[in-house]
């Protein structure tokens, strides 16, 4: 089903229509990474527009214009540049009628999409004024840029222009500016700007003016506005520039404007956290290489803390704060300069832009109220087109995308604004001559209602000096049925008062225990939160904290005394000895705002409830040694910290035992029976302080959290287990004190016989594979007592063929003889074996005797469908689209072919493993050939023919002509139909009527030739005669005799003569596999015998091939041409009166055609019909 969805392309001016309404995975709509841009250019130079689409399958690129076509080829050349991946047209010799809008179309299945550029040309030196006008005052070097901004490509001319016109207006001008310099912050905080000016008047008055207000100024530092003279140079600058010092800024001699510049441009607040990055943005209304970033009283410059760019239209100007940190805090200032210009014609402008304004009001407020009055009368009759009218979606062709008219290059964009600042929105339209409407909540706004509405060529801005509450709302700029809207939020921020926040930020020390109060007054609109926060964290009102209302967040660091916390744990023992226990631990993580003078311990012996005081130990090394302890007892200990405001809470140890030993280390396995393990280990380190007696040996069955004594004295051979069951063992050192900690437990252990590692597998086979896996199986290695034992599981290692080592695909052996590999690389090569495991270890690896391929098992091409179409017509301009599915391992190389060559480019591919797709979106006769898909690997090579016809409806013969030269007969000729030439398949077909009878019949089909005799004409009766032209699209409009044809009886004549030829026999080719038609014309009395020779052997006995005589018209007709009918036909004509003869060559073509046509040519030649 054909639909039309429209989409938005990322790239603004570019509209998409989807055709289909769901895209398969993978696909998508075409789209242009970069479309067409602009030109303006002199008559008689090269054009180029240049365009990169994108879309899958690739889209197909054409070309077109509004007010004619591009298919000249002396004028237009479309071309694809593969390197660059660029559609080019190029316009070969720029003329003034061909300056219009140019549409770059880019195609596929799934849909299309649209842009459009404009063409201008220059005739006669003419140029756009603005970029004269920023010629005149911009330095040389950012001549190109400008250039480029508007679309000029002959610099070498537009500079001669340039020199012309500086040359004709030295004379007129009253001073000359140099060096113009844009606005910059100085280090001291000083915003300046400086030009050379030449006056012819030196007494001439200079006046500076700010928002069409003019300033006094002054020529020393000290004045907030100065402007000091140094020969030619003039300096202009603002002391302790400020927020409200943003305006627009213009320096007048006399009455005439010399130089007007934007001070700062217009950017949005911004919130960033820690470490985030914090982008500015500004837009600039006149194209800008460079503007000025500031930050206070310094510049920014790029580098790596900030980023500076600019868009490519030079209006969009960015800095990003990267890895933002507290210091980034303040207020940023993005300064910009510009243009020079003469004020006599500034004023002119302007005068004609505000008269214009207040007609175009007028005009509109008159076509408000007859529009209000014919929507009363005509809405009734509205309402009735409403329901009649349909939208149908039209073909998806470029014919019938249409102009869009303007458009929002940049459209309106939501903007927050405090109460008091100024607030600007601002849009840019694709045409410089519209005018548009502003509206705030769908109510006109006019420059009476406090905004400041301004055009400047493209760009539309709405500027409200001082916004208000009220000022919030929706606004809308409507410019000729195009709507762009915007929210304006107008924000009433809290603010703090400064003498407050700097005495808040002070620090205030108090004593514990009294209470702190502070006060902090405020203004701002409601709703407001009020938070305050101690070290980060949020103080709640349980803390019977009181607040005033509305306080945005600050920090004050309030130091504090008060008791210490409890020290830090874990307590580290640094020796537990028969005499002596010595540990240590860490300091209180508050201090309570004062060192920490002492630590306060007691100690209890486990077993006891008293706890005994140790006394005092100094701060400074937080660590005890307890000397006075038994051998053999557990002690526990508790640890305060105090400092001058008192004790803190405890900290408690764990038990600590006085003399006992540590633990044994290094615990293994020796031997492993089915009776009997046999273990061994290290002594402690820590004895204790006393002798190692002994040690306890404890076991542990898998499974169970039971640990069971061996015995006392410490065997290293365990006899009391079960065979197969698995054990842990773990043992403990014993001194005269008794027992320490058990050790780490060692490695489970199975009671069992010790066992020979397995054999090698055999019989190790690949059972199955595909891309990304293959499957192994094998057979378990036979059992060898005493030498190889039984194979338990088995490891599959693979290892690619560029690398050394090996990768084990399993952890875990596996019990199974098979496995399956997966995550392998389509087509990579790999090594692989099997390693078969038992408790004895690993037996030997078995592999393949050469690498693996990642892929299917090798299959030859071969093609899947059996009922392939091998001829195909298509109407010219529809799309071909040809399918073939075919099966092939490993991954086949797929080649297209036209009559033996490649394929042209415009012709999309799309191949995958299991078929390939060719598509040509728009056909043309050219396209007609016999297309060669070649699918090849490595195990074999197949091929498939088809032939694509790309015919039209055929255009008539020309005008028929009737003579008589039998009598009985008439002989109809006319005039061949112009696609003759370009359809070697057109043919001929005769149709005829009589006065009485009233119905046309066929008397002849199949005629290649434009004469044909009509017989059995009857005396008395008029005839009218017919004659189409036919290809397989079907047949065309007739051709008519001029007049019916009648006939009367006449005497008999000796027309006797010798056989001729009145049409020869002509040259044909003919694809194999199909019918190929012969047939000449010949004339003689009496009637010539005609015989027919192949190679100089006679046909007319031969039941192969079809031969016909009717009235002198001798045809021959082979039903499938094969390899054999190739060669010399030859046609002898003989009577009494003398022989004549004829010849031609059959080409056969080498096309491998399936029999099943035969039945239906058989078919047609019953219906009286040649047609395929």
């Amino acid at each position: 089903m054909l639909v039309a969805i429209k989409k938005r392309s990322r790239v603004p001016g570019v509209m998409i229509t989807q055709c289909v309404e769901e895209l398969p995975a993978g696909k998508s709509t075409p789209d242009f990474a970069r479309k067409p841009m602009p030109v303006t250019t002199q008559e008689g130079k090269k054009v180029f527009f240049k365009a990169m689409v994108s879309g899958e399958p690739a889209p197909a690129v054409t070309w077109g214009r509004k007010k004619g076509e591009v298919d000249d080829p002396e004028k237009y050349m479309a071309r694809y540049d593969e390197r660059a991946q660029e559609h080019i047209l190029e316009i070969l010799c720029v003329k003034p009628d061909q300056a219009d809008a140019y549409k770059c179309f880019a195609t596929n299945e799934y849909g299309m999409a649209v842009c459009t550029a404009t063409l201008n040309v220059i005739e006669d030196g003419e140029i756009d004024p603005k970029l004269m006008e920023l010629l005149i005052c911009a330095p040389k070097k950012d001549y190109e840029k400008i250039c480029c901004d508007f679309g000029v490509t002959d610099f070498r001319w537009l500079l001669k222009r340039l020199n012309q016109l500086k040359k004709e207006t030295q004379d007129e001008q009253a001073k000359q500016l140099d060096n113009v310099k844009q606005i910059e912050v100085q280090p001291n905080g000083r915003a300046e700007f400086s030009l050379d000016m030449k006056l012819h008047d030196p007494n001439s008055a200079i006046n500076l003016y700010k928002d069409g207000t003019m300033l006094p100024y002054g020529d020393d530092d000290n004045s907030k506005h100065s402007l000091k003279k140094t020969g030619t140079k003039y300096l202009f600058s603002i002391k302790d520039a400020e927020p409200e010092d943003a305006g627009f800024y213009q320096v007048d001699v006399e009455d005439t404007n010399v130089l007007t510049t934007d001070f700062q441009a217009k950017i949005k607040d911004v919130k960033a956290f820690e470490s985030e990055d914090a982008i500015f943005q500004c837009v600039l209304s006149t194209p800008l290489n460079r503007i000025t970033w500031s930050k206070l009283d310094s510049s920014l410059e790029h580098g790596d803390k900030y980023d500076i760019t600019v868009s490519d239209d030079k209006l969009i100007h960015t800095l990003r704060v990267k890895d933002c940190k507290i210091g980034d805090n303040g207020e940023y200032y993005a300064i910009a300069g510009i243009t020079s210009k003469d004020l006599a014609k500034l004023a002119l402008e302007q005068q004609a832009k505000l008269q214009k304004q207040k007609d175009d009001l007028e005009a509109a407020r008159r076509a408000q109220a007859e529009k209000e009055g014919e929507e009363d009368e005509n809405k009734g009759n509205d309402a009735d087109d409403k329901k009649t009218k349909r939208v149908r979606a039209g073909p998806l062709v470029p014919d019938t995308v249409r102009d869009r008219g303007v458009q929002f290059v940049c459209g309106l964009s939501d903007t927050v604004a405090n109460v008091g600042q100024r607030a600007e929105l601002s849009c840019k339209l694709s045409s410089d001559t519209s005018e548009g409407r502003w509206y705030k909540n769908e109510t006109l706004l006019t420059s009476e209602d406090g905004v400041t509405i301004i055009k400047d060529g493209a760009c539309h801005r709405l500027v409200i000096d001082c916004c208000k509450e009220d000022d919030a709302a929706v606004y809308c700029f409507e410019a000729e049925g195009r709507k762009s809207e915007a929210a304006l939020n107008i924000q009433d921020p809290p603010i703090i008062d400064d003498d407050a926040l700097g005495k808040f930020t002070k620090p205030v020390i108090i004593k514990a225990g009294e209470n702190a109060e502070w006060k902090l007054p405020f203004s701002g609109g409601a709703p407001m939160t009020i938070q305050w926060f101690k070290d980060d964290d949020e103080l709640l009102p349980a803390l019977n904290r009181k607040a005033f209302p509305g306080f945005p967040s600050t920090t004050a660091f309030i130091p504090s005394t008060d008791k210490p916390t409890p020290p830090q744990g874990p307590v580290d023992i640094m020796e537990s000895a028969v005499t002596s226990v010595e540990f240590k631990w860490k300091p209180p993580k508050d201090s309570g705002g004062c060192p920490v003078t002492n630590y306060v311990l007691e100690r209890q012996q486990v077993g006891r409830n008293k706890w005994s005081d140790l006394g005092e130990i100094p701060g400074s090394n937080p660590s005890y040694k307890d000397s006075d302890v038994n051998p053999g007892r557990k002690y526990c200990y508790r640890i305060r910290a105090k400092n001058a405001e008192g004790i803190s809470d405890y900290l408690q140890t764990e038990d600590i035992a006085a003399g006992y030993p540590g633990s044994p280390t290094a615990l293994k396995v020796v031997s492993a029976f089915k009776d009997c393990i046999n273990l061994a280990w290290c002594p402690p380190c820590d004895t204790g302080g006393t002798k190692i007696v002994g040690y306890n040996l404890e076991k542990n069955k898998k499974g169970t959290n039971y640990w069971s004594l061996v015995n006392q004295g410490g065997p290293i051979t365990v006899k009391d287990v079960f065979e197969g069951a698995a054990y842990e063992f773990r043992v403990s050192a014993i001194n005269l004190s008794g027992a320490g900690d058990p050790s780490i437990p060692c490695d489970t252990v199975i009671a069992r016989d010790p066992m020979k590692p397995p054999g090698k597998v055999t019989d190790l086979k690949l059972t199955s594979s595909n891309y990304t896996t293959f499957s192994l199986a094998w057979t378990k290695p036979k059992d060898m007592k005493g030498v190889e034992d039984e194979a338990q599981g088995y490891y599959v290692e693979i290892r690619p063929i560029e690398n050394l080592e090996w990768t084990r695909c399993n952890a875990i052996p596996i019990t199974l003889t098979s496995y399956t590999v997966h995550g392998l690389k389509a087509m990579a090569s790999y090594w692989v074996r099997v390693i078969a495991t038992n408790y004895g270890g690993n037996g030997e690896p078995h592999g393949f005797d050469s690498y693996v391929i990642a892929m299917p098992p090798p299959v030859r091409p071969k093609f899947k469908d059996r009922n392939m179409k091998t001829f195909m017509v298509v109407r010219s301009g529809n799309t071909v689209r040809l399918n073939i599915n075919f099966e092939a391992s490993p991954l086949p190389q797929i080649v297209w072919q036209k009559d033996g060559t490649p394929v042209s480019k415009h012709v999309t591919i799309t191949s995958s493993d299991k078929g390939s797709q060719m598509l040509i979106p728009t056909s043309e006769r050219s396209d007609s050939g016999i297309y060669t898909l070649i699918v090849k690997n490595i195990v074999g090579q197949e091929s498939v023919n088809v032939e694509i016809r790309v015919t039209d409806d055929p255009k008539p013969p020309g005008p028929v002509e009737l003579d008589q030269n039998i009598p009985g007969t008439v002989t109809l000729s006319w005039t061949s139909s112009p696609d003759e030439k370009r359809d070697d398949r057109l043919h001929y077909m005769v149709s005829m009527r009589d006065s009485f009878k009233r119905t046309w019949r066929t008397v002849a089909d199949n005629l290649f030739n434009n004469k044909f005799t009509v017989i059995n004409i009857m005396s008395g009766r008029e005839y009218y005669f017919r004659v189409f032209a036919k290809n397989d699209m079907g047949l065309s409009p007739p051709s008519e005799s001029p007049q019916p044809w009648p006939f009367s009886a006449r005497k008999p004549l000796d027309l006797q003569s010798p056989p001729s030829f009145i049409v020869p026999l002509k040259t044909r080719t003919a694809p194999q596999g199909y019918e190929s038609y012969m047939s000449c014309a010949v004339r003689g009395d009496p009637a010539p015998r005609v015989t027919w020779y192949h190679n100089n052997i006679s046909l007319n006995t031969n039941t192969n091939y079809h031969v016909t005589n009717v009235c002198g018209v001798c045809s021959l007709l082979i039903l499938t041409v094969g390899p054999r009918d190739n060669g010399e036909y030859k046609v002898v004509i003989e009577n009494k009166l003398g022989t004549a003869e004829s010849s031609m060559t059959l080409a056969v073509r080498g096309i491998n055609t399936c029999m099943r046509f035969t039945g239906f040519f058989v078919w047609t030649l019953r219906n009286g019909s040649s047609e395929q």
